[in-house]
């Protein structure tokens, strides 16, 4: 559901219906996000580009779980009801048990998350954190830090990446009014 018209499955055709296929989740419904792409495919494609090589790459080092934390933590900053109930639930599958993920959720509802998270997982958050709320006051001074806390330039980009990812996803949903009527939770598109 949306503010803008979007196409189911069943009203999908050509190049969107194949889309539309591959993207099927196990009770043969679509995200809300997905489907509010449907009136110009080609950005679906660019959206699930970005998505899959942020969060879901085979090249990433940093785990999908620690990932998945910043999509929660940027979402919620971002204001992005929507991006938060899915990434939680997508933070949950990820962990290595419920009491982890319960942990590391815990852990993201505050302004500055401490245990679980490692002293460099944390410093990778305050970076998502300044990046998403105000990009302008992002300095080299904040990529040092996450060296000093054991990041190296490739762990990085990750989280760059994925806060740029969620800034976007955030956007696309907020703006267009994308609800989570009808939806599963925690669905991944990788």
């Amino acid at each position: 559901m949306s503010w803008i018209q979007s196409i189911s499955p069943g009203q999908a055709s050509g190049r969107l219906k194949s889309q539309y296929e591959r993207l099927l989740g196990p009770d043969g419904r679509l995200d809300n996000i997905i489907t509010v792409h449907g009136l110009r495919p080609h950005t679906l494609e660019g959206h699930l580009a970005l998505y899959r090589a942020a969060l879901h790459h085979t090249a990433n080092t940093l785990p999908k779980v620690y990932l998945e934390a910043v999509g929660v933590l940027v979402s919620r900053l971002n204001g992005c009801a929507y991006c938060v109930a899915h990434h939680r639930a997508g933070l949950l599958r990820e962990a290595a048990n419920a009491e982890a993920g319960a942990a590391m959720l815990a852990a993201l509802d505050s302004d500055t998350p401490g245990a679980p998270f490692s002293a460099g997982e944390r410093a990778g958050l305050a970076y998502a954190g300044k990046l998403a709320l105000s990009p302008a006051s992002v300095s080299a001074a904040d990529i040092a830090l996450m060296r000093a806390a054991g990041l190296d330039d490739g762990q990085v980009l990750e989280i760059n990446q994925v806060t740029g990812y969620f800034c976007y996803a955030n956007r696309v949903v907020l703006g267009l009014g994308v609800t989570l009527d009808g939806e599963a939770l925690g669905h991944a598109h990788g």
